[in-house]
């Protein structure tokens, strides 16, 4: 396979995604843009701003040039033509008993020959519902399990360590899988590592509709909203200080809207907020931490 037909595929998914979605919120229906960048490449940013969905972004895009020397210094790479597509996914539920889920799926490749695909997903619950937690990570085991029996213990232990808020000391959420620049080594072929791929975007859609189906019709108070908001805050911090995909972005000049639109609409930085003891907003700060077992 060549990267034309990696992208077509990750265009489809894009489209399946969406479509999914909308069956799932009811009302909700994507606006696209479409965008092109300079230096070769585009993409299709599609945003959703419905009923159960307060904002959620689906993104394809597919760009290629020359390699920026602030990224190729990050990766290691010599100077060289790059080519890098993908569907990049964060969702922003109205209701705070619906989680936060973000998901990227991508392939890279240079001019040299180099190559390798990336992703993971990982969920971020305002409140953390210890059985959903477990339903969700039973659901990636699968996924990994059927392509290679090693993948979900290093790719969650990988999640763990990549979604932490290191100034916090927390992780965003209870983590899930993450895996990056998996290629030829041990064995694998190329085709092997893109079935992964294919299955982990594939996973998205059903597992994400059950959690919402399951809370969005779910009353809260608003003090239930205003920790969500304070949540939000969180996942804002990672975004912006850690995540290494929006680094990509805005180092590769990307378009500004579409990296950008894994940020939630409303969001609050109260201060010095402490949760009353054996609350749930106390039970769920102490559920954030690496290593945790959910399966």
């Amino acid at each position: 396979m060549d990267r034309v037909e990696i992208a077509d595929w990750f265009k489809v998914l894009q489209d399946d995604i969406c479509s999914q979605l909308e069956k799932g919120d009811a009302e909700g229906r994507f606006q696209e843009d479409l965008w092109e960048r300079t230096e070769g490449g585009g993409g299709r940013t599609r945003i959703i701003q419905g009923q159960h969905i307060e904002k959620g972004g689906v993104n394809f895009s597919a760009v290629h040039g020359p390699l920026p020397q602030k990224i190729g210094n990050a990766l290691g790479l010599d100077a060289g033509e790059f080519f890098a597509s993908g569907v990049s996914i964060v969702l922003h539920p109205r209701n705070p008993w619906v989680p936060i889920i973000h998901m990227n799926v991508r392939y890279f490749e240079m001019s040299d020959g180099k190559w390798w695909f990336g992703g993971g997903i990982d969920l971020t619950p305002h409140y953390v519902n210890e059985g959903e937690a477990r339903y969700f990570h039973q659901a990636l085991k699968t996924v990994c399990d059927e392509h290679d029996a090693s993948y979900y213990p290093i790719f969650k232990r990988w999640a763990d360590d990549y979604f932490y808020v290191k100034h916090r000391k927390e992780t965003r959420g209870i983590g899930g899988i993450f895996f990056d620049r998996l290629s030829g080594q041990n064995g694998f072929t190329k085709a092997q590592r893109f079935a992964f791929v294919q299955s982990v975007g594939k996973a998205f859609a059903p597992v994400y509709l059950h959690l919402l189906e399951n809370n969005k019709d779910r009353t809260f108070e608003p003090a239930h909203k205003k920790w969500q908001l304070l949540r939000r805050g969180r996942y804002v911090e990672f975004n912006l200080v850690w995540d290494k995909g929006t680094k990509f972005g805005l180092d590769t000049d990307g378009r500004i809207e579409s990296i950008l639109m894994s940020l939630p609409p409303e969001v609050n930085w109260d201060y010095n907020v402490q949760p009353a003891e054996e609350s749930l907003e106390a039970k769920t700060l102490s559920l954030l931490k690496k290593e945790i077992d959910w399966t």
